[in-house]
């Protein structure tokens, strides 16, 4: 279960309860890591940028995979390393994402990190701060 997030504004893409699926492409594009290695990079990122390290979906159950959010049409623009997926809207693939709601059980789905008004995803200002400090 989430904690209440004070969010003045909320992206149209965030359902009010629960969680639903989104089509990747249309609001997001998403980067999937799975496991520790996500864990990972999740904790290395938050702390190089402040906590404001844009949205970032975990699930809680099977491999705990977690889905780094980005600009539509971006997840192809950079070279992921092995046992990455980019994943977005393109010729052959569908691919979906469960997003959750920002309050209340949303389980087996959470935010590691939540969308700010500041970094509404991981590439607009925290992909910057995130490579500064490397």
């Amino acid at each position: 279960m989430n904690e209440r997030i004070d969010a003045p504004w909320i992206p149209t893409w965030i359902p009010a309860t629960g969680h639903a699926l989104r089509h990747v492409g249309v609001h997001f594009d998403a980067v999937r890591i799975r496991g520790a290695q996500a864990e990972r990079v999740a904790s290395e990122l938050m702390s190089c940028t402040d906590f404001e390290a844009g949205p970032i979906v975990m699930e809680a159950t099977g491999e705990r995979n977690m889905y780094f959010l980005l600009p539509p049409q971006t997840a192809t623009d950079f070279r992921w390393p092995a046992g990455v997926r980019a994943l977005t809207r393109g010729d052959r693939s569908l691919a979906y994402i469960g997003v959750p709601a920002l309050t209340g059980t949303t389980w087996p789905l959470g935010w590691r990190s939540v969308p700010s008004a500041g970094c509404r995803s991981w590439r607009e200002s925290c992909c910057g701060k995130w490579r500064a400090a490397r």
